[in-house]
């Protein structure tokens, strides 16, 4: 039996939520066909790791629980999409402030994941917070023209504390997600 999973920061501070449900209602009055993420799933995933034999999980949860880093801010700015203009796929919120400190954890977990033979990661790091999803191309060039109207957005930010390794059980409805392990208190040596 397999266990879908992801290792992710939350996005927890309230009016940093509140901007991104205000983006995102703008987004849903371009009539293109998306799936916006649901506020309590909104997260920046460090590593998605797939399937994941439940034999493995507590040596995963170990990686997580073993990551340890001095709290940061993290400031969001600015919408944008993956993989490009002309086939969105993806509508992200962008990080400004927390780059380097999210990479170190990053850097610091893979080594450890590649050891429990997860694949290191083909494409860089690169950070953001996945908004919506897009299923098709309806009224893709007003979704594009309200992107960027959004690119300069200020969604505020907050204090990253912890690393979650999360479950993902997908339903018609979305994924609902439970966490499995947490990092240590961050700054709590």
């Amino acid at each position: 039996m397999s266990v879908r999973c992801f290792i992710a920061v939350e996005v927890d501070d309230p009016s940093t939520l509140d901007g991104i449900a205000r983006a995102q209602s703008s987004l849903n009055t371009t009539g293109a066909n998306l799936k916006l993420v649901e506020r309590e799933n909104l997260h920046l995933t460090l590593k998605f790791l797939g399937d994941v034999r439940e034999g493995l999980l507590p040596e995963v949860a170990q990686v997580v629980s073993g990551t340890s880093f001095e709290p940061f801010r993290m400031a969001l700015r600015g919408v944008g999409v993956f993989p490009s203009f002309r086939r969105p796929r993806v509508v992200w919120a962008g990080i400004t402030e927390g780059v380097e400190a999210l990479t170190a954890i990053f850097r610091d977990m893979e080594p450890r994941l590649v050891e429990l033979d997860f694949k290191p990661e083909s494409r860089p790091f690169s950070p953001h917070i996945t908004i919506a999803r897009v299923r098709s191309e309806r009224n893709r060039d007003r979704l594009i023209e309200e992107v960027m109207a959004l690119e300069d957005t200020d969604f505020g930010g907050f204090e990253a504390r912890h690393v979650k390794l999360k479950k993902s059980v997908l339903t018609p409805r979305g994924p609902i997600y439970t966490d499995l392990a947490l990092s240590r208190d961050a700054g709590a040596f």
